[in-house]
């Protein structure tokens, strides 16, 4: 189970990584345009260098930026990955921490997983509306849902994370190491 685990989140790097790249590559080509293509040997030569054929760019770069954060917050980030303010946490017994660790948890999926009917009704809003310049790029196909569909994979990866911890308190507890008083600040 670890192995697999280990190969999705490996996998799951790659493809932000690529997001990035491409996120990169295409920034790289917005100031290449811009500043070229006010050449007058290359507006002479390379007429379709002009700046008008590539107000895509800033739109994809956009919707690579919503795939990225979602995407890392969905499959990459651990829970333990969040800043946390434990001080008062830290402070409880161990089995008060175990209750803390299921109701939050609970209710925090919960909250999730009951905002994916919502979500999923505005998005048949979304198929309808075509983004401003990516059909350039990839067609008249692509829709505004398909740039925000990240978003219902968060809304059911991240309590995935959440009810396995949930599991992980009830059956094993939680962590019984005492806070660190003598830790310099």
């Amino acid at each position: 189970m670890a192995r697999l685990s280990q190969s999705l989140t490996r996998f799951a790097e790659i493809v932000a990584a690529l997001m990035m790249a491409a996120m990169f590559g295409t920034f790289v080509l917005q100031v290449v345009v811009r500043y070229t293509a006010r050449l007058d040997w290359v507006a002479e030569t390379l007429p379709w260098l002009e700046p008008g054929h590539f107000g895509w760019t800033l739109e994809f770069c956009l919707a690579l930026w919503v795939w990225l954060i979602f995407w890392g917050n969905s499959f990459i980030l651990r829970l333990h990955d969040h800043v946390t303010f434990d001080i008062l946490y830290l402070r409880l017994p161990p089995a008060v921490r175990r209750w803390v660790v299921i109701v939050l948890g609970l209710v925090i999926a919960g909250g999730l997983l009951a905002s994916i009917a919502p979500t999923w009704e505005r998005f048949a809003i979304l198929r309808l509306k075509k983004t401003a310049t990516l059909a350039q790029l990839f067609g008249d196909w692509i829709r505004m849902r398909d740039v925000y569909l990240v978003y219902v994979l968060f809304l059911i990866a991240v309590p995935a994370g959440y009810l396995w911890q949930v599991w992980r308190a009830f059956r094993h507890g939680v962590d019984d190491a005492p806070p660190d008083d003598k830790a310099s600040p």
